[in-house]
């Protein structure tokens, strides 16, 4: 596998393109970098800050360079320096806003196995949507905004530092829980019932069709997730730059191009993660499975598995995460700040 030259902070494939984007995503989210050691996270980090400052030996290649950087940007917040708990890791490279999910998969697939129980109790339903809804919370939370933005204003006799925190606040992360794990319970809980008192449908076909439930729960419970958290932007706009990352404006048009970008994401991810297990497993179950019921839950995990680790990088390649809008479509004021013919934004993730 050849390796381009190495560019710190950024990604070796073409992220203006979907198919860069989905290679970039399948190769960020190598569970592999949930094993490195504190001692490799040492050196890696030791590599870049030689490439830095121009110190780094002759013999260091553009490989081992763009390893050092996947590794150091899987376990590290961009903001504060810290290392990630690894069930939460999604770390936003915060220079060129793209996105590591390397902990997200391992740890998601056995939330999933779980919602595709067939014949699930209530109880279970409840459960494993509650589950999957905190585990989304405390991603969003651990790789939350925590930048600090410092500006010095002087007068005639006195210094002024002004501190200016950038940090969503915990409410919004606790409004988007509650609201994600009420839409799912609700859906997934009110489809069974709706499902099992259904005199139309055959026992075996409401078996099949439970198997689908979770989809469109979660589908709507990621949708009102994103929708609630950043409903705020809609009134106070988003900021919009130039090619070269200089702010331009803060844009309304822009933050509700950004929202709609990200609720079309949030709805499309669930939807090969649980879509394609159930029918991958109801074809094992007319032969394998009938002759070798012990490979059930194995061929569910790695079905799952597999589902999971493909729908990620499908779903977050649909937009670029600096996506560009004309100049023209925007607002009259922002208009009136330059003659660039397009700007760009951040569409979150």
């Amino acid at each position: 596998m050849s390796y381009p030259p190495f560019e710190f902070g950024k990604s070796r494939y073409d992220l203006n393109t979907y198919w860069g984007r989905f290679w970039h995503f399948m190769n960020v989210i190598d569970p592999r970098t949930l094993l490195v050691s504190n001692t490799k996270l040492a050196e890696c980090q030791k590599l870049l800050s030689q490439h830095q400052s121009g110190t780094l030996s002759s013999t260091i290649t553009d490989k081992d360079l763009w390893e050092a950087q996947k590794v150091v940007q899987a376990m590290v917040h961009p903001d504060t320096g810290q290392k990630i708990f690894m069930p939460f890791r999604m770390a936003e490279v915060s220079k060129n806003s793209f996105f590591l999910f390397e902990g997200y998969v391992p740890f998601g697939t056995p939330i999933v196995v779980g919602m595709l129980i067939p014949q699930a109790s209530l109880s279970q339903i409840i459960f494993w949507q509650w589950l999957n809804q905190s585990h989304n919370a405390g991603v969003n939370y651990a790789n939350r905004n925590a930048t600090q933005v410092i500006t010095i204003t002087s007068s005639i006799h006195h210094f002024y530092l002004v501190l200016h925190i950038k940090n969503t606040p915990i409410s919004k992360f606790a409004i988007g829980y509650l609201t994600a794990v009420t839409s799912a319970v609700s859906i997934a809980v009110g489809l069974t019932l709706l499902i099992r008192r259904a005199k139309s449908l055959s026992p075996g076909l409401k078996t099949v069709v439970q198997r689908f439930v979770p989809l469109p729960a979660v589908a709507c419970a990621s949708t009102c997730n994103v929708v609630f958290m950043r409903f705020h932007e809609l009134f106070d706009g988003i900021e919009v730059i130039d090619q070269n990352n200089n702010p331009v404006g803060v844009s309304k048009i822009a933050a509700k191009n950004a929202l709609k970008e990200m609720a079309m994401t949030r709805a499309f991810l669930p939807v090969p993660i649980l879509f394609f297990p159930p029918i991958i497993m109801m074809a094992f179950e007319k032969n394998l499975l009938r002759r070798i019921p012990r490979l059930n839950l194995p061929l569910n995990v790695l079905a799952c598995t597999l589902s999971f680790g493909l729908a990620l990088p499908l779903s977050i390649s649909l937009f670029p995460q600096k996506s560009k809008i004309l100049t023209r479509d925007l607002e009259s004021n922002i208009q009136s700040k330059t003659n660039l013919e397009y700007l760009y934004y951040n569409k979150g993730l």
